[in-house]
């Protein structure tokens, strides 16, 4: 508000010495040069004041910046120690113990799931081995029906048969 009144005050001033200056100018022609001095030196003196009161608007305007720049810090250190608020509640609520009581439970449950996937993926004993081996040779057996194997002694010597003349036919094969 008293920048803008300082405005005010500044436009006043130029159109006043603008008005002097015409003034002195027809007080000279007129032969008034004593008057048309003391104008001028009214003049000098308000030219002096305008320059002033320039200072002083650029001094407000300073400190309206500051003022608001230091609101701007203010802000940031409110939400700087808002943060650091939340951030003792939560460190209250979650201490190092803790944490570190967390993790050492992590470890261990991954350990015992480790120790069971060796189980289960074949760390198995001799006896365990052997034992599979023998479940695995009965089932074997049972699937397989082997056809029986004639007693007679077989020919030394096998007719040669043409391979295109004789050769079996493909239903005799997939039979046997």
């Amino acid at each position: 508000q008293q920048r803008d009144k300082l405005r005010q005050y500044q436009k006043r001033l130029s159109l006043g010495l603008e008005r002097e200056r015409a003034l002195a100018r027809q007080l000279l022609r007129d032969g008034k040069k004593e008057k048309a001095m003391l104008l001028l030196k009214k003049k000098r003196y308000q030219e002096q004041l305008l320059d002033k009161t320039e200072n002083q608007i650029s001094n407000l305007e300073r400190m309206v910046q500051d003022i608001e720049f230091t609101q701007i810090e203010m802000k940031v250190i409110e939400g700087l120690k808002i943060g650091n608020e939340c951030l003792n509640r939560m460190h209250q609520v979650m201490s190092i113990e803790e944490v570190e009581r967390i993790i050492g439970e992590t470890q261990d449950a991954v350990e015992y799931q480790r120790q069971i996937d060796e189980l289960l993926a074949g760390s198995l004993t001799e006896e365990d081995e052997d034992a599979i081996l023998e479940e695995l040779n009965a089932i074997t057996q049972e699937q397989l029906e082997l056809p029986e194997v004639p007693s007679e002694p077989l020919p030394e010597k096998v007719p040669e048969v043409s391979p295109i003349k004789n050769r079996p036919k493909p239903e005799l094969v997939a039979a046997s």
